[in-house]
């Protein structure tokens, strides 16, 4: 059986061969089927850049001055609110965009809406949260104190943070209808019958038209969900965005939350790959 560091070492074109791909999918089965999951806190500003551009080019079109809505749920410490902020407010500067953040964790929740962050927070959450960010990024999103910084008063404006459960069927009434939904890196932590019954909930925050990104979550799960309720899959920047996250591609196979490389071989490719769905008919 290969081991991690040969794996790492093999070519890319190694990598790439039909069987050295079954070989990774078999052994992630395994994976997930004996892994005793447990949710993990890892986060990072501008953590999938190409999300970021679609969420972006999803929003041009919208009427002046119009209210958009997005709801991140399972939003850590808040990473990936303000990543989202930071690339919409400059883009739509008249749009007024209202953001309802929704984690399980009442220490993580206290963590994003304080909006300070520093290496007690990286350690924190065991990932490095400015790893992604340029020279203009860091002290365009913060203020900075040493090695700490504090989010810039225009990016925590329209942010509203509560405790709350993806799964439970009332926060739909909680949080009312949602232009996005963003669920990001929490499902993968859920057995697959967990996670899917979240899934098919947290969905039902999209207004008609919506849409729906989602990621960090078992393909199999996503696919399934997807296909029963007929989601429309958004094919602009799949590729990138499925390539996007570096730290969950890097983890495959060998670990639960680990992302399979893309493999346009398969039939349903489109679907099984797709990070982002329209929902319903727009009214």
């Amino acid at each position: 059986m290969l081991n991690k560091r040969v794996w790492d070492r093999l070519p890319a074109r190694v990598r790439d061969l039909r069987v050295v791909r079954d070989y990774g999918a078999w052994l992630h089965t395994l994976v997930c089927r004996t892994a005793d999951r447990e949710m993990y806190l890892g986060s990072s500003f501008l953590r999938n850049r190409p999300a970021l551009e679609l969420m972006r080019r999803l929003t041009a079109g919208l009427p002046r001055g119009s209210t958009l809505r997005v709801a991140v749920l399972g939003c850590s410490i808040g990473a990936e609110v303000y990543s989202i902020l930071w690339t919409l407010r400059p883009a739509r500067p008249d749009l007024t965009i209202v953001v309802a953040a929704v984690d399980v964790s009442e220490d993580v929740i206290a963590v994003a809406e304080k909006g300070v962050y520093g290496p007690e927070t990286s350690e924190a959450v065991h990932a490095p949260i400015f790893a992604w960010l340029t020279d203009a990024e860091r002290h365009g999103m913060f203020d900075w104190d040493r090695d700490q910084g504090t989010v810039k008063p225009w990016l925590r404006e329209g942010v509203t943070w509560s405790v709350d459960d993806a799964s439970d069927p009332e926060i739909v009434d909680r949080l009312g209808p949602q232009d996005l939904v963003v669920a990001s890196n929490f499902l993968c932590h859920m057995d697959a019958p967990s996670a899917d019954r979240c899934l098919r909930n947290l969905v039902r925050l999209a207004s008609p038209g919506g849409y729906v990104f989602v990621s960090g979550v078992d393909l199999d799960v996503r696919t399934r969900v997807a296909h029963d309720l007929g989601w429309e899959p958004v094919s602009e920047l799949e590729a990138e965005i499925h390539d996007g996250d570096p730290l969950v591609r890097a983890d495959w196979p060998w670990q639960w939350w680990g992302l399979e490389p893309l493999d346009r071989r398969r039939r349903d490719w489109r679907s099984r790959y797709a990070a982002v769905f329209q929902v319903g008919t727009p009214s």
